[in-house]
């Protein structure tokens, strides 16, 4: 088995989400008392969201060099950024390092493709819905039609996740205010809408719609189990 490295920390709460999925993956498949080989560094998220907000990506940009280099000093065999956002940088952070980035955006593209979607609706920070990092690695990369919400949409979503999720707080007008977003979306032709913001699926779950939903953290946490069991890679 390999030993997955964790950037976390953004936020905790999403990524206990990860530790806990990566675990019960490899016990399903390993069984017994199987548990994963983790090293994680997890950052303080108010310091990476005041650099997000003020725009000062290279400073963040530092702060995850360090981290991914501390994973690979650890003796990680892969890393994972547990977060959709700070994506922004994964070029940069894996040019620095020798052990490979498994990049969120390439996982949730694969299983979409595997599902035969093709028009997507995109949720997540305004940096992900907004900035092409992550639009273009699904769009140019992997030829998916990605959609987003309008303006006012992705302000509503972008404040939920930063004054809501981010702190742990489940809000029921929220929950409707996302739904009724991602009931827009598919009305304008998404087959399916990827929970781009590892703290979306905290407060929507796909009991709660009849349009398909993508989790983001999920997708990466069982992309990263598949890795650390394939010897081959």
């Amino acid at each position: 088995m390999k030993t997955i490295g964790l950037i976390g920390g953004m936020s905790w709460e999403s990524t206990a989400t990860y530790y806990r999925l990566i675990n019960q993956g490899i016990k399903a498949e390993l069984g017994g008392l199987h548990s994963a080989k983790i090293v994680m560094v997890s950052v303080d998220f108010a310091e990476i969201e005041a650099l997000q907000t003020c725009g000062d990506w290279s400073k963040a940009s530092e702060l995850l060099i360090q981290a991914a280099i501390s994973l690979q000093s650890a003796g990680a065999d892969f890393f994972l950024i547990c977060t959709n956002t700070m994506h922004k940088m994964a070029d940069q952070i894996q040019s620095l390092v020798c052990i490979p980035l498994l990049h969120i955006a390439d996982a949730t593209a694969d299983r979409l493709l595997e599902h035969g979607m093709t028009r997507v609706g995109l949720l997540g920070t305004a940096f992900t819905m907004e900035q092409a990092f992550y639009k273009s690695r699904l769009s140019d990369v992997h030829g998916l039609n990605v959609m987003t919400p309008d303006q006012w949409s992705r302000e509503v979503v972008h404040r939920v996740i930063y004054d809501e999720l981010c702190l742990n707080h489940i809000s029921d007008a929220s929950r409707r205010q996302y739904l009724g977003i991602i009931n827009n979306l598919s009305e304008q032709g998404a087959q399916a809408i990827v929970l781009g913001c590892t703290e979306i699926s905290m407060l929507i779950r796909p009991s709660d719609t009849a349009v398909r939903l993508y989790d983001t953290t999920d997708i990466h946490a069982q992309a990263a189990v598949r890795l650390a069991l394939n010897s081959s890679v």
